[in-house]
């Protein structure tokens, strides 16, 4: 079993910056990939950002790109979203998940996961 707990969510004015991370216990040896996803209020859960536990390699949404940051501690077992240039539209309860099978894409679906974490809301005012 692995359990994640998310940290760093608040409010913040648009053009300010969170940084959220994920910390991972229990089995955690075999991660392939930690992501984060999140949902707005009336809409599904999106993609956000991804890495890959062992080359580092990122992936981000379109909406995110240029303005966040997944980036990991393989000794903490932590990951992280900086997140910059907020806006308004970026609020929702962010979620952190784990993978532990092999996927040669970029993890983008939320299926790929294994372990997701309780989420952590963020609130971004104009």
């Amino acid at each position: 079993q692995v359990q994640l707990v998310e940290s760093g969510g608040g409010m913040v004015q648009a053009g300010g910056s969170l940084r959220l991370s994920c910390a991972a216990s229990g089995r955690t040896f075999s991660t392939y990939a930690m992501g984060w996803f999140r949902q707005a209020p009336g809409k599904e859960r999106e993609f956000v950002a991804s890495i890959r536990w062992s080359s580092g390699n990122t992936y981000y949404a379109d909406s995110v790109k240029g303005r966040f940051t997944i980036s990991r501690d393989n000794a903490k077992n932590t990951s992280y979203l900086q997140m910059n240039s907020l806006k308004p539209e970026d609020t929702a309860v962010y979620y952190c998940a784990s993978a532990y099978r092999y996927y040669s894409g970029g993890y983008y679906l939320a299926t790929k996961y294994d372990y997701w974490g309780q989420g952590t809301q963020v609130t971004v005012s104009s």
